[in-house]
């Protein structure tokens, strides 16, 4: 069965060349990796991925601070990732950018994005230049996206504060924003004002499943909401697999997150194609009924994207390439079990 790839990234040239003009070159700590249409859809094949939902990750456009300007970058990559996806609609699909913190125009960008271009969903940074998701002031960006019942994809930005030497963002500060994300979305009340939004939350969620009842308490604790309320809202989200789907990862995700709620991620191309196949690999040597395996791989994902349940399979491989492929697959999941039993 043909994966849906939730968590995976484009660079393209333009946004890139923008970045550069800002003196910015790494994006969680790593260095801005290469990317093009036809070496997403080489990882793609190599992942047994049929559709990859395409994304910007951080620093999105918060890198510029005039709201005129990050809307005008915004709106050029939408048109650029519409423009993939058009060329090929099986096997691409598209959250779009929008330029928060400048709530106005993220609004209509999102709109535009979303009725305009098709975009199958859109991104929000957990955090935009310091200002969180779930803050106040967003109310007309999130009444925007219930009302298209949109699905929306938080990905981690690095921290409002200096990094701590040694500590590469992308590989705690990342797990960090997301869950802060989460706990504003739910202390705040954004989960239960605004039902039709759904929330896929990066990276499993970050440290989300791990922390649902403490946190639930402690909001209980702060607001009065019912300790049962909070963390049904925390369940609520749904959850990628991208770097974490590790046999001490998923127990927990798998415990907390509600039924249908997991979809699988690679990450790429900030995760090379090595770390993907080992995180693949980890959740193919996961002991799952296959019934769940298949949710996770794929059903899920067409719950939210239902115009890929038409989408036609990718071409099959030369007897060579499926060879190669096999057989990297086999060593990807040795290696996961070494790992695991270390």
């Amino acid at each position: 069965m043909s994966r849906i790839d939730t968590h995976h990234h484009a660079i393209p040239a333009d946004y890139r060349a923008a970045l550069r003009r800002a003196g910015v070159d790494a994006a969680g700590g790593r260095e801005l990796p290469d990317w093009s249409p036809e070496a997403s859809l080489a990882t793609m094949d190599a992942l047994d991925v049929s559709t990859a939902i395409l994304s910007v990750s951080t620093p999105g456009t918060t890198f510029l601070p005039a709201a005129a300007d990050a809307a005008a970058l915004a709106r050029d990559v939408n048109d650029h990732l519409a423009g993939v996806v058009s060329e090929n609609p099986d096997r691409f699909g598209l959250f779009a950018t929008v330029p928060l913190p400048h709530v106005d125009r993220a609004v209509a960008e999102a709109v535009r994005a979303l009725d305009d271009l098709k975009a199958d969903g859109v991104v929000l940074l957990a955090n935009n230049a310091g200002t969180y998701l779930g803050q106040d002031g967003q109310d007309d960006l999130f009444a925007a996206l219930d009302a298209r019942a949109a699905v929306v994809f938080i990905h981690p930005a690095e921290l409002p504060g200096p990094a701590v030497p040694g500590v590469l963002p992308f590989a705690a500060d990342f797990l960090l924003d997301t869950t802060r994300a989460a706990y504003l979305l739910v202390r705040n009340g954004i989960r239960r004002r605004y039902p039709n939004i759904r929330f896929i939350l990066s990276h499993a969620g970050g440290f989300v499943p791990y922390a649902s009842h403490r946190m639930a308490l402690s909001i209980f604790g702060d607001t009065g909401r019912s300790l049962t309320d909070n963390l049904d809202d925390f369940a609520s989200f749904y959850f990628d697999t991208a770097l974490s789907s590790s046999p001490a990862a998923l127990p927990s995700l798998l415990a907390f997150a509600q039924p249908g709620h997991v979809t699988f991620g690679s990450d790429f191309p900030f995760a090379p194609l090595p770390a993907s196949q080992l995180f693949a690999g980890e959740l193919e040597n996961y002991s799952l009924d296959s019934a769940t395996r298949a949710a996770i791989d794929r059903n899920n994902a067409l719950a939210l994207f239902p115009r890929l349940g038409t989408a036609a399979a990718p071409p099959k491989p030369s007897r060579v390439d499926a060879a190669k492929h096999a057989a990297s697959r086999t060593v990807m999941r040795g290696l996961s079990k070494l790992i695991s039993v270390r």
